[in-house]
């Protein structure tokens, strides 16, 4: 996920951050981890990225975000509830002042007629208290390719925080 276009993008990410001396973290389930990587691939980036907390089990997402086990059994993994309570304890637990999270069905398996292979919810907690998610359903083109558009979504939701201030 190291092309000219995305890491144009990272470095747009990092100089705002930079800017507004505000320092990242994501809170990761389906995306692995790659948010993150892809934040760090470029030079400069231990100057903003603070850290990322994968947590593919919702015993992770409970015991290291404080995601509440009653929103996981009445939402389910796969919601804006639990997105958003990730992100929020992701940012809890860190320095991070902006903080975006990732959780989703990228397939092959795992999909339902009401949550698709290819759903993924997004969590982002940002100064000021402002807590909010998204959900994309992205087409099935194979796991690879919902988690490297889950991560530009991701990437996107971060710089458009980061323009808003």
């Amino acid at each position: 996920m190291t092309d000219e276009k995305t890491k144009e993008l990272v470095g747009e990410i990092l100089n705002c951050a930079q800017k507004r001396r505000l320092m990242i973290g994501t809170a990761e389930s389906c995306t692995g981890g790659l948010v993150a990587a892809t934040l760090t691939s470029v030079p400069g980036s231990s100057t903003v990225v603070d850290r990322a907390f994968i947590t593919y089990s919702n015993a992770a997402k409970m015991d290291m975000l404080g995601v509440d086990p009653l929103t996981l059994r009445r939402c389910g993994a796969v919601s804006g509830e639990t997105a958003r309570e990730m992100a929020y304890g992701a940012k809890r637990r860190s320095a991070a002042r902006l903080v975006v999270s990732t959780t989703g069905i990228a397939g092959p398996d795992g999909g339902t007629e009401e949550k698709p292979v290819g759903l993924v919810c997004f969590g982002l907690a940002a100064p000021g208290g402002i807590i909010r998610s998204e959900q994309c359903v992205f087409d099935d083109e194979g796991r690879e390719a919902i988690r490297e558009a889950a991560v530009r979504h991701a990437l996107n939701m971060l710089l458009s925080a980061l323009e808003a201030r």
